[in-house]
């Protein structure tokens, strides 16, 4: 009998890419998907799938020494080799190399996405992104019916959906709450990740790098669409402090076709003395109440002498040891792009379709919404931030909905700049 093997490979091995992409397929490989199943209440499938084996057989970077360190830590990980590519369009080689793949894993920077994910989908091989999926709704809606016409998945790593915290509120708690009113949502990132982690800050900023987060959590569970955007943002430290142009910080109001407004709040300029990896909270107002999570705190707080203060989320991932000595991942950090392998093996080895397995991982058509906003958030953000440097106020909203997304600008004249329903 022929094995059952999902064939992966991997784009970007960055902070993302090199850890929780590069730990979930590791642990795929040495035991499947099975063992998994459970957390994400995908259990049902768990006979069905005992017997499918994953295999990450490649990962590109832009640099050869980052792919052959990367292909090195797998070895260490599972015993087991990989082949490194790496260049400008690294993916193209390992698509040649290798025409049975399955699933092309893309954790490349933000703005980066989309060649990758369409090179994947044109050659039949299943797509599994870092959020935000692109930064322009064009490209999603490219990437979109791409795969619809292909009969492919394209997944998204939305892993706060799977916090077990989130899942109390939103699958438990909100039933009893009445009708959402009001929402805040804050994800604060260290300054390292901006300045010396990633070269492509000025590409990015930190609403549309983690931000969509948020935003994911909110339309996916409450099922709503974005209908008001307005957005600022402000540039002072990374600018003065590190020459980079990029925005330190962006906050964006939402106002959503149930009439709720929620408003997100990020930076990446938290300190490296900050007690924890990110700063991150949500609250939520209700018709019948009100919730309060932070993330960030979880309860574990510990001090060491010469190490200062911390506070730990062991929920997100954590190392469970193996009676062998080995470190199993495990967490809601993971959580997602198990979803969306198992998709994959239910349409290859199951024979379900894309319309079978909706729904029951992060895909595309839910992750097009946060792109929308981001787009919208990323041109109005500008231009607030040009106007209040004119002394001229912040005006500019986004209208969005069944006739596209329309810029609303007191000064310059409105204009439509996607004309298609949201």
């Amino acid at each position: 009998m022929a094995k059952k093997l999902i064939k992966i490979g991997l784009v970007g091995a960055g902070m993302f890419g090199g850890d929780v992409h590069l730990r979930t397929y590791a642990d795929l490989q040495r035991n499947g998907i099975a063992p998994w199943l459970g957390r994400i209440g995908m259990d049902d499938w768990t006979r069905a799938s005992v017997d499918i084996e994953c295999e990450l057989v490649g990962v590109c970077t832009r640099s050869e020494p980052s792919a052959q360190r990367v292909c090195e830590e797998y070895k260490q990980l599972t015993g087991k080799e990989i082949a490194p590519f790496h260049g400008e369009t690294p993916w193209l080689d390992l698509i040649e190399k290798f025409p049975d793949l399955d699933v092309l894993a893309v954790a490349t920077p933000d703005n980066l996405h989309t060649p990758p994910a369409l090179s994947a989908l044109k050659n039949g091989i299943h797509v599994v992104m870092e959020k935000p999926m692109t930064l322009d709704i064009n490209e999603a809606d490219e990437i979109i019916k791409l795969s619809k016409e292909k009969e492919l998945l394209v997944g998204l790593d939305m892993h706060k959906r799977y916090d077990p915290d989130h899942l109390k509120i939103f699958t438990e708690l909100i039933n009893e709450m009445g009708d959402p009113i009001f929402g805040r949502a804050v994800l604060e990132e260290p300054l390292e990740v901006s300045a010396k982690t990633f070269k492509w800050a000025m590409q990015s900023d930190p609403f549309s790098y983690v931000g969509v987060h948020w935003t994911d959590l909110f339309i996916a569970y409450l099922k709503i669409k974005p209908v008001s955007v307005f957005a600022v943002g402000q540039k002072k430290k990374l600018i003065a402090e590190y020459n980079i142009d990029a925005y330190d910080a962006v906050q964006v109001s939402v106002v959503f076709d149930n009439g709720m407004n929620v408003l997100f709040v990020n930076n990446w300029i938290t300190p490296k003395d900050f007690e924890a990896n990110v700063n991150q909270e949500s609250e939520m107002l209700a018709t019948r109440g009100k919730v309060e999570s932070d993330s960030q705190y979880r309860g574990l707080r510990y001090y060491i002498e010469g190490k200062g203060s911390h506070t730990a989320n062991t929920h997100f991932t954590r190392n469970v040891k193996r009676p062998d000595g080995s470190q199993a991942y495990v967490g809601y950090g993971k959580d997602s792009l198990v979803a969306c392998v198992l998709a994959v093996a239910r349409m290859k080895f199951m024979g379900e379709s894309l319309a079978d397995i909706s729904k029951t991982y992060p895909d595309a058509e839910e992750g097009r919404l946060s792109v929308a906003i981001i787009h919208a958030a990323r041109i109005i953000r500008d231009k607030n931030y040009a106007y209040l440097k004119q002394g001229l106020g912040a005006p500019a909203t986004a209208c969005l909905g069944e006739k596209g997304i329309t810029i609303l600008d007191p000064y310059e004249g409105n204009k439509v700049i996607y004309g298609k329903p949201v």
